[in-house]
């Protein structure tokens, strides 16, 4: 008889993109460092506050997790080699050559690369290939997203937290530890990719200049890692909207407003990380008969906006039953 154990990730929250984004990345990481484990992960639907918890093969301590997490981190952001390239602005036959090179590398590469664009999706202009709709920056306040996505992962701690002598240090299992396993206070002055909702404080409200480079909002740190792991399972391809040509995400639309959603779902059962890609990608996901079929209880949509030249994403919030729902 096979041994397993759960344990409840309460650093999770349900409606955050970044904390969803966190979970991919905790089950990659698993799935690379302790594969026997057989990772999977289902949310407490019945043992509210709505949470995810992880269950594995066997029964460890969580400090074994941690490890495993960490080693699984170090292994896979090796991966994250974009040549020098700050942000991802692709000319066509570029990314068609970047997409086939890293076919021909590893799994893990290929992923990487398949999240972030498509030869066949362009701008308007058509001069270069439109970019993950997960991409929220292009130098706008010095904010560079293939930059981060090769450092973030790879920085194992973030800066000492606190000022003058109560500047603490704080180890890279703390770190993730709290992330997963903690509610988040977002201590760390630490580059991110504002995935996290709580990053969404208008100019207006804010006591700082949020272009002044010397200052710096804090995050989850450990979370941001998980989440560039992450992204690799959130793989996009072309899809014609309105006559046009688009970047599509996995569980992602576009809306007629123009907006883009990112869409996940909250499911019962313990599930790998193929079969909720599986899930995301399911052309009957809106209909909840089928959410019902598959052990579905609700989906959770976020949506992509813009304040001035900052993109930032919403709290997620419950599907609601659409009219068409009930047919088919």
């Amino acid at each position: 008889m096979t041994t397993s154990s759960d344990y409840r990730l309460d650093g999770l929250e349900p409606d955050n993109l970044l904390a969803f984004m966190a979970l991919l990345g905790l089950l990659r990481t698993l799935e690379e460092a302790r594969p026997s484990w057989h990772p999977r992960v289902y949310w407490t639907v019945n043992a509210p506050p709505l949470r995810p918890s992880l269950r594995v093969a066997e029964t460890v301590a969580h400090d074994a997790i941690v490890e495993a997490v960490a080693e699984g981190l170090a292994a896979l952001a090796r991966h994250h080699d974009f040549e020098g390239r700050s942000d991802l602005t692709l000319l066509p036959d570029e990314a068609l050559q970047r997409l086939c090179e890293a076919a021909q590398k590893d799994r893990y590469t290929a992923d990487v690369w398949a999240s972030l664009v498509s030869n066949a999706a362009v701008t308007r202009d058509g001069k270069k290939v439109e970019p993950t709709p997960l991409c929220f920056m292009f130098g706008q306040g010095h904010q560079h997203f293939l930059s981060r996505l090769v450092s973030v992962p790879q920085q194992r701690v973030p800066p000492k937290r606190g000022s003058g002598r109560n500047k603490l240090e704080i180890s890279e299992a703390e770190c993730l530890r709290e992330a997963l396993f903690a509610t988040w206070k977002r201590p760390d002055a630490t580059d991110s990719f504002r995935w996290d909702p709580h990053e969404d404080v208008r100019y207006a409200l804010r006591s700082r200049d949020p272009t002044d480079s010397k200052t710096k909002e804090t995050t989850q740190h450990a979370a941001n890692r998980l989440a560039a792991i992450g992204l690799s399972a959130m793989t996009v391809a072309p899809r014609r909207v309105a006559g046009r040509v688009r970047l599509a995400l996995l569980g992602g639309q576009h809306e007629r407003d123009g907006t883009h959603t990112v869409n996940w779902p909250i499911w019962r059962e313990p599930t790998t990380l193929a079969s909720i890609r599986a899930l995301l990608g399911h052309p009957r996901l809106n209909c909840w008969r089928t959410r019902a079929a598959l052990g579905i209880v609700e989906l959770r949509r976020a949506r992509r906006i813009a304040s001035g030249k900052f993109v930032n994403v919403t709290r997620a919030t419950a599907n609601p039953e659409r009219a068409g729902d009930a047919i088919g």
